[in-house]
């Protein structure tokens, strides 16, 4: 795992004042990266947050502010794209994040020539980060399976296979879209309760599902597997990711096999990516197993993953109606799940997708699945919060929810924070659903 160093200091201050407020999701400690459209005539910038700063590498490197290992990352974000950055691994991606943190901090020489390359957070227009070439997206809360267990299978919620496997589906990355893309309403096939035969329409249960992606750094050959232990080098960084979900055409299209034109028609990601460096201070033992739970086969199992395997994010879904917002009304926090409750880690996820030698490429995402906490405020998605529709939530204007409406917008954030340490954020992952 990444050792703690002088990027984490909890007393660094940065000369860009807003890096240094309280609450601030982009303290000098994060330093996360991201892509933004440039200037006519530009294309894409590869940039990296501080405070409501965006600093372009690019043009940090043409000023000459780099050099060795940092050079040679920051030569790679002339792409304008994550990819190339993310394959060069772990060395070249902290040292440039080094010279990065020493530039920036309060007293830095080289403040007046990185000046030029700042731009105002609010003026960026946040693009994917990376080409994502391939997309599995995992179920790896304990909770949020025997909650969804629970409502088809009361006496049985949890399927057999749970505590042996981190179950996942192939999910589609060409509808990756960026953070606040509008959502459609999909189309397909449901089977309403009673009837005969499928019907063909718009979905009437649309949902959200709070997870975390995260992005493959170096890759590896077909025929290669990853090591548990060494899976954590093959991490770039992780971002905020609502995995939409259409519940009425999934319980119809999931017999036998998994979900389809339920979810493939969008999934939304946050345009920065907190490099699995910046979380060092976070990382905290995996989730406690339980006493039942089976002897895991050897290639999920490794010391060093159960005792930092885990990672202390607090995560918050805010909804806010289409009324709400006429009426002035901010969006009201639903839920507050806590990312360190995943019954599997993100590395034991790596090395099983990889276990058969199945190829990862730098870019490639994979998905946590819903993030659900044992309590009732720490679920992931409206089908947890109201049983499938069939107990709506309330919204402060006295408005109900079973599942999303026209002009809903879901917001979700997440924040890192220890004691001694300064906390970290992971901005916001929104979307609102189409329709008046």
């Amino acid at each position: 795992m990444h050792q703690l160093n002088e990027t984490h200091a909890p007393d660094l201050r940065s000369w860009v004042e807003r890096a240094n407020d309280t609450g601030c999701d982009f303290p000098i400690q994060n330093l996360p990266f991201g892509v933004c459209l440039g200037a006519a005539g530009e294309g894409s910038r590869v940039v990296v947050a501080i405070g409501d700063q965006v600093l372009d590498v690019a043009k940090a490197l043409a000023a000459g502010l780099f050099d060795g290992l940092a050079a040679e990352a920051a030569q790679a974000c002339r792409t304008g794209r994550l990819n190339e950055l993310m394959a060069l691994g772990s060395a070249h991606q902290s040292a440039l994040r080094l010279q990065l943190s020493r530039l920036l901090r309060a007293g830095s020489q080289h403040r007046a020539a990185l000046e030029h390359c700042l731009s105002a957070m609010t003026q960026a227009q946040m693009l994917l980060p990376a080409q994502i070439g391939d997309f599995s997206d995992f179920f790896t809360s304990i909770h949020h399976a025997t909650n969804s267990g629970r409502l088809v299978r009361p006496d049985n919620p949890l399927m057999p296979n749970f505590k042996h496997i981190p179950v996942a589906y192939h999910s589609r990355a060409s509808s990756i879209v960026v953070s606040g893309t509008p959502c459609p309403r999909p189309t397909g096939q449901t089977k309403p309760a009673g009837a005969s035969a499928p019907v063909f329409g718009p979905t009437r249960c649309l949902d959200f599902e709070c997870e975390i992606g995260f992005y493959v750094g170096q890759g590896t050959q077909l025929g290669e597997s990853i090591p548990l232990a060494k899976a954590h080098q093959h991490v770039f960084g992780l971002s905020l990711l609502n995995d939409w979900s259409a519940r009425d055409m999934q319980a119809w299209e999931s017999q036998p096999l998994g979900p389809f034109l339920a979810k493939s028609f969008m999934t939304t990601l946050s345009p920065w990516v907190i490099t699995l460096e910046a979380l060092a201070p976070f990382r905290t033992a995996a989730a406690a197993r339980g006493d039942d739970a089976p002897e895991l086969l050897p290639y999920l199992n490794e010391q060093s993953d159960r005792a930092h395997g885990g990672l202390a994010l607090s995560l918050e879904i805010s909804l806010q109606s289409q009324a709400m917002k006429k009426l002035g009304l901010a969006p009201c926090v639903i839920s507050r799940p806590k990312f360190q409750d995943q019954y599997w880690t993100l590395f034991q996820m790596l090395a099983h997708q990889t276990s058969n030698g199945c190829n990862m490429l730098p870019g490639d995402l994979i998905g946590s699945g819903t993030v659900s906490g044992p309590r009732e405020g720490e679920l992931g998605c409206l089908k947890e919060m109201t049983a499938d529709g069939k107990s709506a939530i309330t919204l402060p204007n006295g408005e109900k929810r079973s599942y999303l409406e026209a002009g809903d917008e879901v917001v979700f954030r997440g924040r890192c924070e220890r004691a001694g340490y300064a906390s970290i954020g992971f901005g916001h992952c929104s979307g609102r659903v189409m329709g008046e």
